[in-house]
């Protein structure tokens, strides 16, 4: 079991005197009598596998660690399923003690009496600092019997951000079998839609986003990791746009960015495919010209290389493009060089090349090297006049997952060269940090446009 060691691993970075508190995730009513399906916080279930509601864990420097969780109760099992108890919990779960949460408050006290150090989560669950505050109010209490109430309270998320960045054998076993599973959806989207022009049969988005949320569950994924994006036509250059009603058209393209959550664990995938599985001249050649940016993105992605030699990577090849197919014009906007120090890049592609990628979607973890915080440098944002702090890049390490992710967006205006006039395109893998350059996990799902028309020909 991989949950003891890591709890470990973190209360040895506790401190002489120092004790963690880490909540789960609260339940969320979504309407009267109803409550939106339960997710367990990402903190705590890295250091527990408990997916319960309803439950804490303390950590000390030495090592105890000691779970809350709901007691058994028959008669409500019948009605919300299988509770594991603390009796149960303290074998299966490997702590040290486990108590009923309906005695948090009345255990937690004397478990920070004569503490140096509360380590918890910063600004992650409202109200977890003022309850703290109430314990340490009640060792405070006690301090003319000898008591001493902790002096200093330090975010834990520090500790394990840093913890969860580097992916060990296990998470990215998971991680791969959701990358697999999220590429299978991809693929039967693309199909389908195919299909389904083909035979003069309407097409919506959320038809596709169906064919997402069937094959997820089909092979065991509890979630869909983040709201599905499916986008037709116009809506693609809209870049939080959800899957909705409308039309997926014969000759437009359909931009689907779309993951499945496995075992707690996210993938992240955006395919551009043509509705009815044909590029179209203009199509064609902004979508190589995405792709080609992203292959510079993937042969940057490497240990030892910084976190921003991707999206770098990706700027300097899409600057270039918007130039060579006149979306740019080059007697206004000058050379490649002259695009990237000026931004002119901007008005289509406005968002960073990658995230961290974990039990989050967006991943927790700085991209600002550690023990380089102090570092700083300026520079004046030649769109918004602001000056900007920069702080040194991450440093890339065997382990750390993330994506890469380029794209183009190109709204319909009078300066715009009509063919390309609402394509939006993103494409989006999920990487893996290895010494020698990365491996990309979600390539099951094709990814150059002769093999997506191959594939929805099929």
């Amino acid at each position: 079991m991989i949950y003891p060691e890591r709890r470990a691993r973190l209360a040895a970075q506790l401190g002489a005197g120092g004790i963690a508190i880490i909540p789960t995730a609260p339940e969320r009513p979504r309407n009267r009598d109803s409550d939106f399906p339960y997710r367990h916080d990402s903190y705590f279930y890295y250091l527990t596998g408990f997916s319960e509601p309803q439950a804490w864990l303390v950590v000390t420097a030495e090592g105890a660690a000691t779970l809350w969780c709901q007691p058994k109760d028959l008669e409500r099992e019948i009605w919300d399923g299988f509770r594991l108890g603390p009796e149960a919990a303290v074998g299966q779960l490997k702590v040290q003690a486990a108590h009923s949460v309906s005695d948090l408050d009345r255990l937690m006290p004397s478990l920070l009496e004569n503490r140096r150090t509360v380590w918890y989560p910063f600004a992650t669950h409202n109200g977890l600092e003022t309850r703290i505050d109430g314990w340490l109010q009640k060792v405070r209490a006690r301090v003319r019997f000898g008591a001493e109430c902790p002096s200093e309270q330090r975010d834990l998320c520090t500790l394990l951000d840093e913890m969860r960045l580097v992916k060990d054998a296990h998470e990215l076993a998971i991680m791969r079998r959701a990358a697999r599973i999220s590429a299978g959806a991809h693929v039967r989207a693309m199909q389908t839609s195919a299909q389904r022009l083909r035979a003069g049969e309407e097409v919506r988005e959320y038809h596709l986003e169906a064919e997402l949320l069937h094959e997820f569950r089909r092979h065991g994924s509890q979630f869909p990791a983040y709201g599905s994006i499916v986008a037709a036509g116009a809506n693609a250059c809209v870049l939080h746009y959800r899957a909705d009603a409308a039309p997926v058209r014969d000759g437009e393209l359909v931009l689907i960015d779309a993951g499945c959550e496995l075992d707690g664990y996210a993938s992240d995938i955006t395919r551009t495919f043509p509705a009815n599985g044909r590029f179209s001249g203009a199509q064609r050649a902004l979508y190589d010209l995405v792709l080609a940016s992203q292959d510079a993105a993937i042969a940057a992605t490497r240990a030892g290389a910084k976190f921003t030699d991707p999206h770098e990577a990706t700027v300097k090849v899409l600057s270039q493009g918007l130039l060579d197919l006149g979306l740019l014009d080059k007697n206004r906007h000058g050379n490649v060089e002259d695009v990237i120090e000026q931004r002119h890049y901007f008005r289509y592609y406005m968002h960073r090349t990658g995230h961290w990628l974990g039990m989050d979607v967006h991943d927790c973890g700085s991209y600002v090297e550690p023990g380089e915080t102090g570092t700083l440098s300026t520079r004046r944002d030649p769109l918004s006049g602001e000056t900007l702090i920069n702080r040194p890049s991450r440093v890339l390490r065997p382990g750390m997952v993330l994506t890469l992710e380029p794209g183009l967006y190109v709204r319909a205006a009078d300066d715009v060269p009509q063919a390309f006039w609402d394509l939006g395109i993103r494409i989006e893998d999920d990487a893996v940090v290895t010494p020698e350059g990365c491996e990309l996990i979600t390539r099951d799902v094709p990814v150059k446009a002769d093999e997506i028309e191959a594939l929805m020909r099929g």
